[in-house]
């Protein structure tokens, strides 16, 4: 990409989008648009169509996504499933079909077998089942990375796919019921220590093994890989280092200040026992993550008191 060359980041309010944007613009990138979802439904094939057709953008971050947690996914499957197999299909397919040089597509490493030998390497995909409670959003997500694979091989352009593991950082969701963990969690002990309560119950027994990565390093990789890498197979980004989900709480606790007792509700799922993907391939091209884990939730901490709509998103 040149300095000046025109970029589309779909997708640029959400947390990976903005993420994407600050390091464009970090790295002197000046030709950068966006649209907000007023502007521009992703999901309305006449709308993305015109939308290329008149911006005709160079290179394409595919950002854009309906997401949220173990909640959100149980509860509206057939939404996650439509809502992002749509916006996918209309920008991949509005991306090639206006002679774009290249476009990036942002998965989840959802997309992988529940029970896939760990760390996950990127051709584990499609060797056996799902995570049930996420598989809607995982098959669109399987289905969009797909579709740059065949239109590679059949028209010959240059759509690679990228697979992050667990984010958090600036502008992240902190929903009660439909954000992730990481983000929930801080929400939690916050409102827990303005309370003063003396305990927190969080879900399932704490035993998963989880990977994090700070999204700002998520962008770094993003950038990288479109100036760097050429493929059809997905590349896995990940910090490379995995965490219980005990081990967790109890470090958000540290950097939030909750001082009370943690308890566990056996009751709920744990979701899948581990996720840890394999990121030798980007390290092989000599990328690597570089935010702590404690100094990226001090980081989101941070954005998070900084944010007085927090409670609402």
């Amino acid at each position: 990409m040149q300095k000046d060359s025109k970029i589309y980041v779909a997708g640029h309010r959400g947390m990976v989008g903005s993420a994407i944007v600050r390091e464009l613009q970090r790295q002197g990138y000046t030709n950068i648009i966006t649209r907000t979802h007023a502007e521009l439904d992703l999901t309305r094939q006449d709308q993305v169509e015109r939308f290329f057709a008149e911006e005709r953008p160079e290179y394409v971050f595919l950002a854009a996504a309906k997401v949220g947690g173990i909640v959100a996914n149980q509860s509206a499957l057939a939404d996650f499933m439509y809502e992002n197999m749509m916006l996918e299909m209309n920008v991949i397919h509005a991306a090639w079909k206006n002679g774009c040089k290249k476009l990036e597509f942002l998965g989840s490493s959802c997309i992988y077998p529940r029970l896939a030998p760990q760390p996950m390497k990127e051709d584990c995909l499609l060797t056996s089942a799902l995570e049930p409670t996420n598989e809607a959003y995982a098959l669109a997500k399987i289905s969009g990375l797909k579709y740059c694979e065949y239109l590679n091989r059949q028209y010959g352009t240059d759509f690679i796919s990228l697979m992050p593991t667990n984010l958090y950082g600036p502008n992240d969701n902190y929903h009660p019921t439909h954000s992730h963990v990481l983000p929930a969690l801080i929400r939690r002990f916050h409102e827990a220590k303005e309370q003063g309560l003396k305990e927190v119950t969080c879900w399932g027994d704490g035993s998963p093994l989880r990977e994090f990565l700070y999204v700002d390093d998520l962008a770094n990789l993003c950038v990288f890989l479109m100036e760097n890498y050429s493929g059809n197979e997905t590349v896995n980004a990940g910090s490379g280092k995995e965490i219980t989900i005990k081990g967790l709480t109890e470090l958000v606790a540290k950097v939030v200040g909750y001082e009370g007792a943690i308890l566990w509700d056996t009751s709920k799922p744990n979701g899948t026992p581990r996720k840890l993907l394999d990121v030798s391939k980007s390290a092989a091209m000599g990328w690597t993550a570089q935010t702590s884990l404690e100094d990226g939730i001090r980081l989101a901490y941070a954005d998070f008191l900084s944010n007085p709509m927090r409670a609402e998103r």
